[in-house]
This record gives structure tokens, sequence and C-alpha cells, in this order.
């Protein structure tokens, strides 16, 4: 069905929307905008953490304050701890890919020294043996040890298949780091942030890799800029479908 009341005309044109068109158009247009935005406000978020980790980088490791009152403002920030892992509640992520092979990241407790609270410690990935559920032999350094690394924040937005029964028995094979179900789980009080060993450390780590977020804002600007862009391509497809030609009857 036409709009009739919305009919313009130039020269041998005229401009007659349709009711479906306008439709389209008031709801896609918003919602390829919003979905840009959300591509876009991701990709500086993770240009900001980059650029405080590139700061980072300049300066000495920082010691870890006994409360941490804004933890976006750690995040990957270097830091130097003094202290001796706890083994007890170490777990291992599964599903932790490097160079093609299935593997585990080893996360261990660490008992910081002079304080009755722990941190966590992510020491890298370590291969699972043939048979998966044959969890590998783990080294630790025993005694006190001093690991540098950078502070993550883990999600709070964890989508998961397990059961409320498999969530609620201890394991130590986990699918995700579920860092609030851990402090529930555990009987040692644990910061709310993971240290990721450092590269360089010799504090009982393994492959460390780490993933830092400039390796995906290009990819989080390309999917801003195609949202934006079927925004674009709806406007215009609007305004094409809306104009057409007069004819010569309905000149004369």
């Amino acid at each position: 069905m036409r709009m009739r009341q919305k009919q313009f005309r130039l020269s041998d044109y005229k401009f007659s929307p349709s009711w479906l068109g306008f439709l389209v158009l008031i709801v896609c247009v918003p919602v390829f905008i919003k979905l840009g935005l959300w591509q876009y406000n991701k990709a500086k978020l993770k240009q900001e953490i980059q650029t405080s980790y590139n700061k980072s980088l300049d300066y000495d490791a920082l010691t870890l304050p006994a409360k941490l009152e804004n933890l976006d403002e750690w995040n990957y920030k270097k830091v130097k701890i003094t202290g001796h892992y706890e083994t007890e509640y170490q777990i291992l992520l599964d599903n932790q890919v490097e160079d093609s092979r299935a593997g585990f990241h080893v996360v261990t407790p660490l008992k910081i020294e002079g304080r009755s609270d722990y941190v966590l410690v992510n020491r890298g990935w370590i291969a699972g043996n043939t048979t998966h559920t044959v969890l590998p032999a783990i080294a630790t350094p025993e005694g006190t040890v001093e690991i540098v690394g950078l502070v993550w924040v883990p999600s709070k937005k964890i989508f998961t298949l397990e059961s409320p029964q498999e969530k609620s028995r201890w394991n130590k094979v986990w699918q995700h780091m579920d860092l609030h179900r851990y402090q529930k789980s555990v009987a040692i009080s644990v910061l709310p942030i993971v240290i990721k060993l450092d590269a360089n450390s010799n504090a009982g780590g393994f492959v460390r890799n780490w993933q830092l977020p400039a390796d995906k804002i290009a990819t989080n600007m390309g999917y801003a800029y195609q949202w934006f862009g079927f925004a674009v391509a709806s406007i215009l497809i609007f305004i094409y479908t809306s104009i057409s030609k007069v004819s010569n009857h309905h000149k004369t």
C-alpha cells in the first residue's frame, strides 16, 4: 500500500514511499547503527586497554595494593608479587589451543607474602595427553617465588552448558574462568583478578603467548563499519525504491 499523502514531484520523477518501506527503514536503520556503535565501543575499550598496557611496559612492575578499588584501572597493568603457590585449589582451563594442539591453561593460587589473601596466577599453556581425560603432570615450584605478570579481570558474562549440579561440584578442570564461582568454591580468600605470568618469568611458567586487545581491535572496527554500511545502504535502498518516473499519461 502506498503512502498517498506523501508524494513529491521533481520534473519527471516522483517520490512516493510505501508504508512497508518506511517501516523497514525506521526499524532497520536504528538497529544497524546501534550494532555499529556497540562494535565501535568495544574497539575503543580495547584500544584503551592496549594503551594502558603499552604504558606499563615503560615502567617498573607495580605492587599490588591490599585493596583493589577500581578493577578496570588495573586491567593489563604489570604487577610484581612475592608469595608461594598453593596447588590444593589449582585448576586447569580446558579447550586451550596452541599451535593447533589441544591443552590446558594452568591456574594456581599464590599465597601473597605477608598477607592472608591469595591471587590466581595463570601460568600458561600445557599440552593435554592423547587421552584427554588423563590430566598432564604439572610441576610447581616450592617455597617463595617472585612473579611478574599482567592483571586480567575475567568477564562476568559467561556462557556455559554446564548444569547447576556440575557447577556446584569441585572439579580440577574448568571450561571457563568463572572467578565468582571459584571464590565461592574454595576455602581461601581470593582477589577478584588473575595474573597472567610474564613470558620472561621463571616462576613455574609454561607456554605463554598471551593474546592482547590489539589483536582484535581491527576486527571490531571492521564489524562497526559493516553495520554502519548496512544503515547507509538501507537508506539508499529506501530512497531508490520510493522514486518512480511519471508516465506520459499522468503528465497530461
